[in-house]
């Protein structure tokens, strides 16, 4: 089934943030849109709102009847963290439909665009969604799909008519990043993570070598420098490593911003302030840099997109900033990007007690991650965590919120459930309060700001 056949379409999972940004692509075509998933979100209900039917209970009835009587022309979507005893998925597959994985689709859509795509264990939805935006400043506009909202937007989609390029996310899980044929592609880490799917760091590091593999010969790889990839024609970004072909020189903080010059092949450009915090975001920006460069992009455009770019939702997100107190949500769920949250937050709140909420994400990976969870942790001044979510995971024996704690060394430390942890938090001790985790612990932001904002 190529893109013209397709005359309607189902999603199993549609909640999810890249199933979505695929979901009001067809939308946008006029194309019928329909799905399935668990619960209503914000995100689900805003869909609704824009035409998508969706409904919320795993029952055959709920299906449309234009869908059951038009299978040929019908294409089904679904995420591989569904179920296998999801009855809607079982039905779909019994009556042969045509399954797709959203990769596989994602892979269809970009074949008719010049393709630029961000992979890496951290930093792609940022690093992607700030490609799009400095694109977006340009006369060469581009269509993107990004896996988290983008403030700039207020959403997970970027599309222009007229524009040849489409920036994507280019996910590693399940190895869905080897549906792409990029034309240009960043790397941004390749640190060991989802080995729950992999196994061991040296098959993930195989996967990400396929991936670039895949590029268009005739295009480029921009490679963060201590990732060790093999490609025809690579170029390198680092924050300091001054032997990168991109680097970051003279770096200050300004009124809570950090303010920087990149050096490139082709000048330097300087005094860029982000309009987001966190000191990773630099290497971030310089990739967008890199990336800007090579397609055509005027320096001072790349300066202002970059000056203009607000950041992703739950990326470094600032919920409240004031001069007695200070609360940032992150969706930090990996030992790297804690550690990239912390300093930064050190860096630019010096001498503030630092208060973390941590929510695991997965038995395995807190398995997997446990000494390296804990020794970044134990950088904080003070730290809470929460259960684990589970996600697609089954409890496992010994792997809980306990384990952490029993690693954590040299500050204080609790747990605390989801139901308990507001009326648990002392508003008067609180200086700077991070919450940190992939899971469900955003439901509990609107409370926590309440409760230290409260007079």
């Amino acid at each position: 089934m190529n893109l013209n056949e397709i005359h309607r379409v189902f999603f199993i999972g549609i909640g999810g943030i890249g199933m979505s940004a695929i979901a009001r692509y067809f939308n946008s075509k006029a194309i019928p849109v329909f799905g399935y998933d668990l619960t209503a979100t914000a995100l689900t209900q805003e869909m609704e709102s824009n035409g998508i039917s969706i409904f919320y209970k795993d029952e055959l009835g709920e299906i449309d009847e234009s869908i059951k009587a038009n299978k040929e022309n019908t294409l089904v979507i679904y995420t591989p963290a569904i179920p296998v005893s999801n009855v809607i998925w079982n039905y779909f597959k019994n009556e042969n439909y045509t399954l797709k994985k959203r990769a596989e689709v994602l892979g269809m859509i970009t074949e008719q665009y010049k393709t630029i795509a961000v992979a890496g264990t951290h930093g792609k939805t940022t690093t992607s969604s700030m490609i799009a935006v400095v694109m977006s400043e340009s006369e060469i506009k581009c269509n993107a799909f990004l896996g988290g909202i983008a403030a700039n937007y207020n959403s997970n989609m970027v599309l222009d008519s007229h524009s040849k390029w489409v920036v994507v996310e280019a996910d590693e899980y399940d190895r869905s990043f080897l549906t792409l044929v990029p034309n240009l592609a960043v790397v941004t880490s390749t640190d060991a993570d989802h080995l729950d799917i992999y196994g061991d760091s040296d098959s993930m590091n195989e996967s990400f070598q396929e991936f670039v593999n895949k590029v268009n010969p005739a295009g480029k790889v921009f490679l963060k420098s201590d990732v060790k990839l093999s490609f025809g024609n690579t170029e390198t970004y680092s924050l300091g490593n001054l032997d990168s072909n991109y680097y970051a020189e003279n770096v200050s903080v300004e009124n809570g911003s950090f303010v920087f010059d990149a050096a490139t092949p082709i000048g330097t450009i300087r005094g860029i302030k982000l309009g987001i915090s966190g000191l990773h975001n630099i290497e971030n920006a310089l990739a967008t840099v890199a990336v800007c460069q090579e397609i055509g992009i005027e320096n001072l455009t790349i300066k202002q997109g970059l000056e203009k770019y607000k950041g992703v939702k739950r990326r470094f997100e600032y919920i409240v900033k004031t001069e007695d107190v200070v609360f940032i949500d992150d969706y930090a769920h990996h030992p790297t990007e804690i550690n990239a949250l912390v300093s930064s937050v050190r860096r630019l709140f010096p001498g503030k007690k630092v208060t973390g909420v941590f929510q695991p994400h997965l038995f395995s990976r807190t398995r997997d991650f446990g000494e390296e969870f804990s020794r970044e942790l134990s950088e904080l001044d003070e730290v809470i965590v929460l259960d684990i979510y589970p996600a697609r995971e089954k409890p496992m024996e010994g792997i809980d919120a306990e384990f952490l704690l029993n690693k954590i060394q040299g500050i204080p430390k609790r747990k605390e459930t989801k139901t308990t942890l507001v009326d648990g938090l002392n508003k008067e001790e609180i200086e700077v309060l991070l919450t940190i985790g992939a899971g469900d612990i955003s439901t509990l932001v609107d409370s926590i700001k309440q409760k230290i904002t409260r007079i």
